[in-house]
């Protein structure tokens, strides 16, 4: 798992131990992004389903402003956000 593009393009995303997460493919990050990106310029990112945080952390490295998850999924986070060195 990395970063498909902007800022932190091409950091590994670390993955959560365990078999209870799906990371989200970089070939359906990248349909996600192509689709809803001409659409908008910065703003918040609700990630609900942020197992490994893969879609919360390329919003970031696109230039969304802030992403918005529950408490007990930012503490998971840490490390990803970490080396790839973007804060939210």
């Amino acid at each position: 798992m990395r970063v498909i593009s902007g800022t932190a393009k091409g950091r590994p995303l670390k993955a959560v131990p365990g078999m209870g997460t799906r990371p989200t493919t970089d070939k359906v990050k990248e349909a996600i992004f192509s689709m809803i990106g001409p659409y908008f310029d910065g703003g918040r990112v609700l990630d609900l389903f942020a197992g490994t945080g893969g879609l919360s952390i390329e919003a970031l490295s696109r230039g969304w402003n802030m992403p918005c998850l529950p408490t007990w999924i930012r503490r998971r986070l840490t490390p990803s956000a970490t080396i790839c060195r973007l804060r939210g």
